[in-house]
C-alpha cells in the first residue's frame, strides 16, 4: 500500500505545474462557454380555453388552424394548434407530397381519421387517440380524412418552413 501512494506521490509531481495549469485552463472555457450558450427564451404562462375559441384559415387551404397561444408564450420555442381539416376531402388540393423544416412534430388525433404515406414508413391511417411523431423532414402526403377530422399538431420551433415536392 505504501509503494502505491508513493507512485502516486511521484506520477504528480512529475507534472508539477503545469498538469494544474492545462486542469483550470478547461474548466474556464467551460465556464465562458456555458455563458456563451443561447439560453431557450423566457416562457410565461398561458391557458386556452374552447369556449369562445376560433378557428382561423392558416398555412394549408384545407384546414383550419386555433392557435393554442402557445409560440407567444415559449417566446417562439413551439407551437401547438388545433387543426380542423375541412371537408370534403380534395385529393388534387390535398394530397401533395411535402416535408417540414422542423426539429421536433408530434400529431395527436382528437376527432375521426387520417390516412397519410410517409417514406421508408409505408401508409398509415390514424384514427381518434392516435398518434405519431414525425421526424425532421420526413416526406409525407395526405391520402384522405374524415369530415369530423381534428388534430392536435405541437411543433419545434414556432416558425417553420413547408417544402412541396410535386
Amino acid at each position: 500500500m505504501a509503494k502505491a501512494t508513493a507512485k502516486r506521490k511521484h506520477k504528480s509531481s512529475s507534472r508539477g505545474t503545469a498538469r494544474k495549469s492545462s486542469a483550470r485552463r478547461p474548466i474556464k472555457t467551460a465556464v465562458k462557454t456555458r455563458a456563451k450558450a443561447k439560453r431557450p427564451p423566457k416562457q410565461g404562462f398561458v391557458a386556452s380555453h374552447l369556449e369562445g375559441a376560433t378557428f382561423e384559415p392558416g398555412l394549408r387551404a384545407y384546414a383550419h388552424y386555433r392557435d393554442l397561444g402557445i409560440a407567444k408564450a415559449t417566446g417562439g420555442l413551439a407551437r401547438a394548434h388545433v387543426i380542423r381539416m375541412m371537408p370534403p376531402f380534395d385529393a388534387k388540393e390535398v394530397s401533395k407530397r411535402h416535408y417540414h423544416d422542423v426539429d421536433f412534430q408530434m400529431i395527436y388525433v382528437l376527432k375521426g381519421w387520417m390516412k397519410s404515406e410517409f417514406d421508408g414508413v409505408g401508409t398509415i391511417t390514424m384514427r381518434e387517440g392516435s398518434c405519431w411523431l414525425q421526424p425532421p423532414k420526413i416526406k409525407h402526403v395526405v391520402l384522405d380524412y374524415s369530415d369530423d377530422c381534428e388534430l392536435l399538431e405541437i411543433i419545434l420551433p414556432a416558425d417553420f418552413d413547408t417544402v412541396e415536392l410535386d
